[in-house]
Formats: C-alpha cells, sequence, structure tokens
C-alpha cells in the first residue's frame, strides 16, 4: 500500500528503471485518481474471474461426464460413437461451466482485496506486482530503503508469471 497518488507514480518509476515490465505493473486505486500513465488493474485482479471460471470448470466437467453417462446406457452402433459422445460432453461440460462461471464471478470484488478496500477509499493505492517468486525478496528490500512509507500487503505466490 502506497500513502498517495504521488508516491505511487514514483514507485512506477523507480520499478522501471529496476527493469521490471510496465505490464507487470498494476495499480489499485479510488475511481479516478490514477494518473493516465499509470496502468490499472484489470478484470482478473479486482474481480473473481479466475477462481470463478476454474470453479467452473470443474463444476461443468462434473455434470458433463453425468450427461455423457447417457451415452453409455443407449445402444449406439459402436463403441467408438459412444466414447466421442462421451468426452464430447464432457469437453463441453467444462467449457460451457467454465464460462458462465467465470461471467458470473467477473461481477464479483475479488475476495483477497477485501483488506485493502477501506484503505483505498481513503486514497491510498495498492501496488500490484508481479514478478518471479525467487525475486521478491530483492524488490521488497529495494522499496523499503527508498521508500519507508510503503505498507507490504504480501505475497501471492500461486498464480503464474506468463510471458
Amino acid at each position: 500500500m502506497l500513502p498517495d497518488v504521488r508516491s505511487a507514480r514514483a514507485m512506477l518509476d523507480e520499478l522501471l528503471l529496476a527493469r521490471v515490465e510496465y505490464r507487470r505493473i498494476h495499480f489499485c486505486a479510488k475511481e479516478g485518481t490514477l494518473l493516465p500513465d499509470m496502468p490499472e488493474a484489470n478484470a482478473f485482479q479486482k474481480t473473481d474471474l479466475v477462481h470463478g471460471a476454474e470453479v467452473g470448470i470443474l463444476i461443468g466437467a462434473v455434470s458433463g461426464l453425468i450427461a455423457a453417462s447417457l451415452f453409455l446406457l443407449f445402444p449406439l452402433n459402436s463403441i467408438e460413437a459412444r466414447l466421442l459422445g462421451f468426452l464430447v460432453s464432457i469437453l463441453m461440460g467444462a467449457i460451457l461451466g467454465s464460462w458462465i462461471s467465470g461471467l458470473n464471478a467477473s461481477a464479483i470484488p475479488n475476495a483477497s482485496l477485501a483488506p485493502f478496500r477501506e484503505r483505498i477509499e481513503r486514497g491510498q493505492v495498492l501496488m500490484i506486482v508481479d514478478v518471479p517468486f525467487h525475486r521478491v525478496e530483492e524488490f521488497e528490500n529495494m522499496i523499503e530503503k527508498r521508500h519507508p512509507e510503503v505498507d507490504f500487503g504480501g505475497v501471492d505466490p500461486h498464480i503464474p508469471i506468463i510471458s
């Protein structure tokens, strides 16, 4: 957490100088307070879209499996036709479940940001930086030396960094 937009803008410059890619830095602030050149957190970070899609895949695949069991009951001409129907039902269930659940979850605020919401409404800025897990401590030390006003909110190591 950064105390204000000015401090957040300074952090952006320092992270860019430390060779963190612009697309890996995101800020979450009160609506309309970020400067135009500051990258705002996207829907993946602000909402439960990813979690909803994951749950939807699981529920959809199970629903597809139940629907696919009907292919085993009906006497089709060949085992290949039954197997194909079985697999297509599971796949379509997973895709449909992921899509529907993801759409619903995109309207739900990200639960991991809940501890920061009150401070964001008071004008503070949440900075989210995607760096390799083995470099987190390096960046925390750099930030702490230059900006003692920064309050670290934690690390979420299970999110893969995709280039």
